[in-house]
């Protein structure tokens, strides 16, 4: 009886006021279901429910996310966490340390790279199949607590201990900066936070004491993040007063952001690489400096992401990101690509990267058509642009269908090519930093030929064979024998039939050359990624990485 005249109480005020309130309505289902329905309920999971299933009838960038996961969405962002400061990789089911941090704490108590972080608190880590997610909450927390870790290091027979005092650990938005050519400066963002334009300005002035004139941006797989970053990267390239981006919401109503003219590379020429994965922040950047004829963009059509996204911030820590209008880059081009609302808008929205390359447009220039209705014309030159969601390149680069075999796609989902390059390292680190004292001597020496290093790719097949990775005899041939004396030789075997190499077209031994060139260039980058770290590893793989030797195509270089 008392709920009954505590619901009528709440009832009749609300009809009172207004009957079709629909924030009045939800109360009032929320509340009638709390307090009447026949088993206990769980009312932050049901609010919580009808949060997402509202977000979900709009579209696709509206989103909500839990006090966990937006402290984990921010710290990425935000340029740091607490925590002890590794690189570490998962090898055998225990963590190797693949680089401490600089500066941070681990390095400060001596731990060094090729340690095996075997217990943490006590508590064994190793060999138990702990999950990733599990052992980092053991390594994270709070800055200035103390945690014990148990370590085993090569060329010691006891177990070592280090007690490691949290701090907060920064992460890093740019990967590598170094001179790719003569004069000619490189440098990759996977990010765009809060830290951006810093990096970007600190790497950019070394690179310009060593001589850089002209710079490639290499924007490929980079996210996003947030619009303040994009600006100011863009300012960097762009005169007084060119406008980077303009948004315009419900009611038209318009935002606009204007370089400031203070940039430090206005006057070189400028390439930035893109690809299908650069999204948002990377789309603003790239619409600008191409509407202002400032850069030349290569490689292929960008995601299409450009909606903008208000974080809303709910007092248990949640957050509601809510699209509130729409990017634009200066020529009047609509950043974001078509989409449908609601859930089955949604689900054609995220295929949308295999419908392109369905249609071929991932690797084929004629499958790209844009109607006359989506032409534009740039700020200086007037050349025609395209719009219809995402940017277009000025040099299309399509996919390499042809270095990627089934072995190789097996090898890299079990993660054995990471794997192989991680016990490479550790076996032989002392040796290999003794021969190739820095970054620059390994990528222009250390080659994984037959005869040299070649212990790698016999490393590469035990892997294999523990992963349960098997091959056919043609696909083993193409990806992993560098012996190409013996490779002519070779009975290739398929489903189908028994051939030897001779019956071989042209274009079937120039595609096993590539795969295995690809092999033994991630292998090399990824070895030079654990003894120096990121920039090394693109130094080695980005001399095989067709959009940024035609980026390097636009400035000379020819391959």
């Amino acid at each position: 009886i008392g709920v009954c005249l505590a619901l009528a109480t709440f009832v009749q005020p609300v009809r009172a006021q207004q009957a079709d309130d629909p924030a009045r309505k939800l109360q009032m289902a929320q509340y009638v279901i709390s307090k009447l329905y026949v088993d206990p309920v769980d009312n932050n999971a049901l609010v919580e429910e009808a949060i997402v299933s509202m977000l979900k009838r709009l579209d696709p960038h509206s989103t909500y996310t839990n006090a966990n996961e937006t402290k984990k969405m921010s710290e990425g962002l935000q340029g740091g966490f607490e925590g002890i400061g590794v690189q570490f990789q998962m090898v055998e089911d225990t963590l190797l340390v693949i680089q401490p941090v600089s500066g941070g704490p681990s390095e400060q108590v001596g731990i060094v790279a090729g340690d095996r972080i075997v217990s943490v608190n006590d508590t064994t880590i190793a060999g138990v199949k702990m999950g990733t997610d599990q052992i980092m909450q053991r390594l994270r927390g709070p800055k200035n607590t103390c945690v014990k870790l148990g370590i085993v290091r090569r060329g010691f027979s006891d177990l070592l201990s280090f007690d490691v005092l949290r701090d907060k650990i920064p992460v890093h938005s740019l990967n590598a900066a170094y001179m790719i050519r003569p004069h000619v400066g490189y440098i990759r963002l996977n990010r765009f936070s809060v830290t951006t334009s810093e990096e970007f300005l600190l790497a950019l002035k070394v690179l310009q004491k060593k001589g850089m004139k002209d710079l490639v941006l290499d924007l490929q797989g980079n996210g996003g993040g947030y619009l303040n970053a994009a600006i100011d990267l863009a300012n960097e390239f762009l005169s007084r007063g060119d406008l980077i981006v303009y948004t315009k919401g419900r009611g038209d109503r318009k935002s606009e952001f204007s370089a400031r003219g203070d940039g430090h590379f206005q006057r070189g020429r400028l390439v930035v690489l893109v690809d299908e994965f650069s999204a948002s922040a990377s789309e603003i950047v790239s619409g600008a400096v191409q509407d202002w004829d400032r850069a030349t963009l290569v490689g292929r059509r960008t995601f299409g992401k450009g909606l903008v996204q208000r974080p809303l911030d709910l007092p248990d820590g949640s957050m509601i990101r809510l699209t509130v209008a729409r990017y634009y880059t200066p020529s009047g081009r609509c950043i974001q690509k078509p989409y449908a609302q609601g859930e089955e808008g949604t689900k054609q929205y995220h295929a949308d990267l295999i419908d392109r390359y369905n249609r071929g447009e991932l690797t084929n220039a004629d499958s790209i058509h844009f109607p006359d209705s989506l032409r534009f014309q740039t700020r200086n030159l007037g050349r025609i642009v395209y719009g219809g969601g995402g940017i277009m390149p000025d040099r299309f680069v399509p996919i390499d269908t042809t270095r990627v075999s089934d072995y190789h796609r097996q090898l890299a989902a079990k993660g054995v090519i990471i794997t192989t390059a991680a016990q490479y390292v550790e076996k032989h680190r002392c040796a290999l930093l003794s021969k190739y004292r820095n970054e620059e001597v390994f990528a222009r020496k250390f080659q994984l030929t037959e005869g040299a290093n070649d212990d790698v790719l016999v490393l590469l097949r035990e892997q294999a064979a523990k992963a349960g990775v098997t091959a056919k005899a043609e696909t083993l041939q193409a990806d992993v024998n560098v012996n190409h004396e013996v490779e002519t030789k070779v009975i290739l075997e398929t489903e189908a039939n028994i051939a030897t190499k001779s019956d071989l077209s042209a274009r079937q031994k120039a595609g096993n050359e590539e795969i295995t060139s690809l092999i033994r260039t991630q292998l090399k980058a990824l070895i030079g990624r654990n003894l120096f770290g990121m920039t090394a590893y693109f130094r080695v793989y980005n001399e095989s990485d067709d959009v940024v030797l035609k980026g390097l195509e636009e400035l000379g270089f020819a391959q």
